[in-house]
């Protein structure tokens, strides 16, 4: 006998069950927290958080504001004057050894002459410095002071004597004769074999019969050229005293005496000689001002 539940009262309808209305089903809950919202204007993207406009302007800003205007120091200061005075300095000296220089393009046997040159002019400074150490050696330690004073007094005279032109002089040396067939040679072309001469150790020159001494002086040219006011004519002969070794090679390097005046169409011949005198004298002149400091 199966068991009914209680029927509807007559006349009376039954109430409808309640609907279910169905849940939507929970997102996954996002680890990452919300961004601050996007600028005004700013196109957004879907699932992409906003981007921190306001912070990195004004990060932009700081930047900005940290770098300018630049805040230098003192120290600061000196340190860049002192760099730039020293990169300054390296260009001039750079600057200043790479430009062209006459022995740029020399022979190796050409460089090699002027370095043995130069040596030799080492080597007689060094001869000098020795022979005035000895007479000080000498003087200080002679039982006769005063005699050997005057000795060395008198060597002295005589070496001046020859420097000033008042005393003939001989010795090794060169004879350079120079002709100027078209007479293109000038004084100031002598004078330069003059210069080489001295700075390579001549000890006393003559020129066509003129004594040359420090206070010598060249004018004119070709027809006309006089020496400390005599008149002199080509061929010029140059009577030299010194040492062959040195003289004749100071003539003869590259850019030197003999080139230049071959390049005026000028002949410049040097010849080695055991023995060159001098016998050109000047007249000793006595100072009108200076005299003797010492007591």
């Amino acid at each position: 006998m199966s068991k009914t539940g209680p029927s509807p009262a007559p006349g009376r309808p039954s109430a409808p069950e309640p609907s279910r209305v169905p849940q939507p089903s929970s997102a996954p809950e996002s680890s990452s927290t919300p961004g601050p919202p996007a600028a005004p204007g700013a196109p957004t993207v879907p699932g992409a958080p906003a981007r921190p406009v306001r912070d990195e302007q004004g990060g932009r800003r700081r930047l900005v504001s940290a770098l300018w205007p630049p805040r230098v120091t003192r120290a600061q200061l000196v340190v860049a004057l002192l760099l730039f005075g020293l990169g300054l300095g390296l260009a001039i000296q750079v600057s200043s050894t790479s430009d062209n220089s006459a022995l740029r393009g020399a022979r190796q046997e050409d460089l090699v002459r002027i370095l043995d040159e130069l040596d030799d002019r080492t080597q007689r400074l060094e001869d000098e410095k020795t022979r005035l150490e000895k007479q000080r050696s000498e003087l200080e330690s002679s039982s006769d002071q005063a005699e050997e004073a005057r000795k060395q007094t008198q060597e002295k005279e005589r070496q001046l004597g020859i420097l000033a032109g008042t005393v003939a002089a001989e010795g090794p040396g060169i004879t350079l004769s120079v002709g100027d067939p078209t007479g293109a040679v000038e004084s100031d072309m002598l004078l330069d074999a003059i210069q080489e001469l001295r700075a390579a150790g001549a000890e006393a020159i003559q020129v066509n019969g003129v004594r040359v001494v420090a206070d010598s002086y060249f004018t004119g040219g070709g027809d006309d050229m006089r020496i400390d006011g005599t008149k002199v004519t080509a061929p010029y002969v140059f009577k030299v005293i010194g040492k062959p070794e040195d003289l004749e090679p100071a003539l003869n390097i590259p850019g030197g005496v003999v080139q230049t005046l071959e390049k005026e169409q000028a002949t410049a011949t040097v010849e080695r000689a055991a023995k060159i005198v001098v016998d050109a004298l000047r007249p000793a002149k006595r100072p009108d001002y200076a005299q003797s400091s010492s007591r």
